[in-house]
């Protein structure tokens, strides 16, 4: 089945895709997709991709998965950093490469752009998502940082 994976770039014209997988996506965590909110994100992304990139991933014609690439430039890293912001394959797709796939794009991406990390949050509990990372050489940061948010 992994000879059949297909990555290619989103665009403006899969809107209705990308909104359906996230919604999937969401629902999985118990989290309330922000429909207009998520269109608007996907839209800045396409008009200014200085802000990250989109793909989605498919099975022969079937879409069954998306990841965004967020970059931003980070003190911390000396220069730009690219984050997976999402990565999301459709629950009886996974376990044959399309998340690796992604992964790939993104790195290629990181690359051209001369960014200095790949970061990815993932829970814990996702055995899964971890070895996948690990697999792409990416490793645990456990330095005791706490992350917190404020809404603006």
């Amino acid at each position: 089945m992994a000879s059949d994976i297909h990555v290619r770039d989103a665009s403006s014209t899969d809107l209705g895709i990308l909104i359906s997988l996230m919604k999937e996506f969401y629902a999985e965590a118990n989290y309330e997709l922000d429909i207009q909110s998520a269109l608007q994100s996907f839209m800045s992304l396409f008009r200014d991709p200085n802000y990250g990139r989109v793909w989605i991933v498919s099975i022969g014609e079937t879409p069954i998965g998306h990841a965004v690439l967020a970059v931003r430039f980070t003190m911390e890293h000396g220069g730009v950093s690219g984050y997976v912001d999402d990565l999301f394959v459709v629950k009886e797709f996974r376990r044959h490469g399309a998340a690796h796939a992604m992964l790939i794009e993104l790195e290629k991406e990181c690359r051209k752009r001369n960014c200095r990390a790949l970061i990815v949050e993932v829970g814990r509990d996702n055995t899964a998502g971890l070895k996948t990372y690990e697999k792409l050489g990416m490793r645990l940061i456990d330095d005791g940082r706490v992350l917190y948010r404020k809404p603006l």
